[in-house]
């Protein structure tokens, strides 16, 4: 009653040519997906506490900052942990203070924890600061904190008038 059709030749080299192809191109969506890029995220550099760094730090990556830095830090990422102490400016796109900063900070999202010690303006897109944290300064909300000439172009423009120091 039923009968097993033998196939071809030409179907029969169809068939591996077709199961090459996906197998191709399963591999190609493997490194070609938006959450797999050809570089993988390195993990965040970090300055122990026995560590001091005097100068400035200059990052695309991610900072934890565990000692003392005497200068300027630029990064995407910057960590400061309890123990930390920096002096000096600090510009990052996200910025968690737990430790200590005298300095100005800039950052598009700007926080600081309970443990956290701030002496220094804050200019930022966004802020959280937790009930205990200590901060001296003042606190600016700019669309873009990280570029350092908007805040001196209001200045040129007329639009922030800055008053005479006693």
């Amino acid at each position: 009653m039923f009968s097993k059709i033998k196939p071809t030749e030409q179907s029969k080299k169809k068939i591996p040519e077709v199961s090459k192809d996906l197998n191709k191109s399963s591999e190609e969506a493997k490194y070609s997906q938006p959450g797999n890029s050809s570089k993988p995220k390195s993990p965040p550099s970090t300055l122990s506490s026995d560590l001091t760094i005097t100068g400035n730090l200059k990052t695309t990556g991610d900072i934890q900052v565990e000692g003392k830095v005497e200068g300027d830090i630029r990064a995407h990422l910057l960590t400061v942990g309890e123990t930390a102490l920096i002096k000096g400016e600090v510009i990052a796109d996200d910025i968690v203070v737990n430790g200590r900063v005298v300095g100005k900070i800039r950052g598009l999202k700007v926080r600081l924890t309970a443990t956290a010690r701030v002496e220094g303006d804050i200019i930022h897109k966004t802020i959280a600061i937790e009930s205990g944290a200590h901060f001296e300064g003042s606190v600016q909300r700019q669309e873009d904190p990280l570029n350092i000439n908007s805040s001196d172009n209001l200045k040129k423009s007329g639009v922030i008038e800055e008053s005479p120091k006693t």
